[in-house]
């Protein structure tokens, strides 16, 4: 593998985990709790969608294909995606949805503070543009779930649940592959280190919502990889539908 395809695929794996956690999080659009909500679950989704757009324009150019932004997010099927899968894992309830964005967003935010300052000019941009957006959805889910643990006792029993069910898939968010030993001079982050730094934070967290980490060694890995769950299946189906059945069709 080469230094550009290392990039090429390494980006990928940030497309599409935007992309799925974008169509994930646009099933909430008229389904919010309050109006407030709806909206800015919907416009979580959106920064979502542009992310995802902005690194698959930028994986383009190395890649050495003729190919674009709309052929990766709707031409390929779920073995060839590289995202990782907390973004496909069902939504849920309220609380299961905010701990995904939560747990996601804590990640998402160390790696693009590292990428931010990153000798590799396409990685330093994708870095700093994603970082604002990416703050904003740790301080918004985690706000949530703070108030959910501190609400009632059925509340606070669903955020106990959502982190029981999610947590399964966070050993995934720090797996690693040649890509990331090829591209290790410009991604700035190791990836051990920054696990350790991830999870102090959601501890203390989850410490101030009256939680304690689940100690289940059981965890589900493989998105970069390439070996998903069945639910992206599904997502892709709904997500794809049109240009499968209209191949080419423009607006």
């Amino acid at each position: 593998m080469t230094t550009d395809q290392a990039r090429y695929q390494y980006l990928l794996r940030f497309a599409d985990t935007s992309l799925v956690m974008a169509q994930r999080l646009a099933e909430w659009c008229s389904r919010g709790p309050i109006l407030e909500e709806d909206l800015a679950l919907t416009n979580i989704s959106l920064d979502y969608f542009g992310q995802a757009e902005a690194f698959y324009n930028t994986a383009i150019p190395f890649g050495g294909k003729q190919e674009t932004a709309d052929d990766l997010a709707f031409r390929r099927s779920e073995r060839e995606y590289f995202n990782f899968l907390i973004a496909e894992a069902d939504n849920g309830d309220y609380a299961r949805t905010m701990m995904k964005i939560y747990l996601l967003s804590v990640y998402l935010e160390k790696i693009y503070t590292a990428l931010s300052t990153s000798s590799q000019p396409e990685l330093n941009m994708l870095g700093v543009k994603s970082l604002k957006e990416i703050m904003y959805h740790k301080r918004h889910s985690s706000a949530w779930l703070f108030r959910l643990a501190h609400g009632t006792a059925e509340s606070a029993s669903r955020v106990q649940q959502a982190l029981q069910d999610v947590w399964s898939y966070t050993d995934d968010l720090f797996s690693t592959d040649v890509c990331d030993e090829l591209l290790s001079g410009e991604l700035n982050y190791e990836i051990t280190a920054m696990k350790h730094v991830w999870l102090a934070e959601v501890e203390e967290f989850m410490k101030q919502c009256g939680f304690v980490l689940p100690q289940t060694t059981y965890q589900i890995q493989g998105g970069i990889k390439q070996m998903h769950t069945e639910a992206l299946g599904h997502v892709l189906c709904e997500m794809q539908y049109l240009q499968r059945a209209y191949p080419n069709a423009k607006w």
